[in-house]
């Protein structure tokens, strides 16, 4: 398999600033991953659940760890369902979301 296109994974940390509130921190690493079109029936299914899928990203399940955003290509996708395979390989399916 390919993994020669470069993601960016971005987890979300939240801390409380001096008046109580939560203010969001972002922590970013890049991971190399295969992008693919989704398949057919995962649009479909997908569209009936009110979600957008745009790829699927396979990489090495150990390159994983629970992040719930990706950026490819400079655009902010959320990960809205992960898939771990046989083969020690994750496949992480992205949508278009607002306000990702």
């Amino acid at each position: 398999m390919d993994r020669s296109e470069v993601i960016t994974l971005v987890s979300q940390t939240y801390t409380q600033d001096d008046i109580g509130q939560q203010v969001p921190a972002e922590t970013e690493r890049q991971v190399y991953c295969n992008v693919s079109s989704i398949t057919m029936n995962e649009w479909y299914e997908a569209g009936r659940n009110g979600l957008q899928p745009q790829y699927k990203l396979t990489m090495f399940r150990y390159d994983y760890s629970g992040e719930q955003i990706a950026v490819y290509k400079e655009k902010k996708y959320s990960i809205y369902r992960t898939y771990v395979r046989a083969d020690e390989m994750i496949e992480l399916y992205v949508e278009e979301q607002v306000g990702v």
